[in-house]
């Protein structure tokens, strides 16, 4: 790669200590800020931030994203319905149509249901008031552990645990990992009540991966994807990541001794110390995320060298 891919990590809250600001996802920026090109360049130049507001109520980078040299959006959806305004909205689709890349994710009920104002992005996520399920047997509470929070609630195992993913043959590129013995992705991290993606009725959209819940054995979509589209009137739309939980990338989920707000009671678990192939699997997504949702051709991102093991990963693009 000749520059770093440049990276936003943003989340629909304004700055707050007890939530789920942007400083809980520490993690994940530090690792991707480890990230090496093949020849041993940074591979990511990132930038976190939580929502900002201007004088006109718009946050001041998302909604001229369109413009900005911002080359992946992993856009963290925690609000109730206020995360983003109508601007924000239009600076993040002219950011899409101009052939960049975005992540989007949520968690349970209404979570997350801004993204409702960016069209066929927002139309991956299914809410209990607004865009619900197609499927009605699914508008029903799975996760019963946590009372206050209602469905989409799907319950993959406490937070800290690990969870198993079943990859949707064919697997994609996403979920690939060549230091796994079976060469895919084997765990998530774990979450109480994720919430649901699927693909609506004429969608080009495909499920990628899906949980299990531990309470019902039902199973859900974790991740939902779709592809890079033909450029159509000056539009060369990028590819888009649906993600269930924002919970699969936040600290607390990685290594639950990084502490969460206060208003999160439920039981912790420490499947992600105990199981050593779970950090490297989510890991080694976030590697194939970052090369998957660029918008340029042939990326090779590498892992921070670990004990002289280096980890690859090489996705095409074009």
């Amino acid at each position: 790669m000749s520059k770093p891919i440049r990276i936003l990590l943003q989340t629909t809250l304004l700055p707050s200590d007890n939530d789920w600001n942007i400083d809980r996802f520490s993690m994940l920026r530090d690792y991707l800020v480890s990230l090496k090109d093949d020849a041993g360049n940074a591979a990511c130049d990132l930038v976190a931030r939580d929502r900002q507001l201007n004088a006109d109520g718009d946050d001041p980078i998302l909604s001229t994203l369109g413009d900005s040299d911002i080359d992946e959006l992993w856009l963290f959806a925690l609000d109730l319905g206020d995360g983003l305004s109508s601007n924000d909205c239009e600076g993040i689709t002219a950011f899409h149509r101009s052939g960049r890349g975005i992540l989007t994710t949520r968690d349970h009920q209404d979570m997350g249901i801004c993204l409702c104002g960016l069209g066929a992005i927002g139309s991956l996520h299914f809410f209990q008031s607004r865009h619900l399920d197609p499927d009605p047997l699914q508008h029903c509470i799975d996760d019963t552990g946590t009372p206050t929070i209602s469905w989409p609630n799907y319950h993959s195992g406490r937070n800290g645990d690990h969870q198993r993913i079943t990859p949707v043959q064919p697997i994609h590129p996403l979920l690939r990992n060549a230091a796994s013995p079976s060469g895919a992705i084997k765990f998530f991290p774990a979450h109480p009540h994720e919430g649901a993606v699927g693909v609506p009725t004429g969608s080009k959209a495909r499920a990628i991966a899906t949980g299990t819940s531990r309470i019902t054995g039902r199973s859900f979509n974790l991740v939902v994807a779709i592809d890079r589209a033909e450029a159509t009137e000056g539009d060369s739309p990028g590819r888009v990541i649906a993600q269930s939980t924002f919970h699969h990338f936040a600290d607390y989920n990685w290594d639950v001794s990084k502490g969460c707000p206060s208003f999160v009671t439920e039981s912790e678990g420490d499947g992600m110390q105990t199981e050593p192939s779970a950090l490297a699997d989510i890991h080694a997504y976030v590697r194939n995320l970052v090369s998957w949702l660029a918008p340029v051709p042939d990326c090779v991102i590498v892992e921070a060298n670990r004990d002289d093991n280096w980890q690859k990963t090489v996705i095409n693009n074009s």
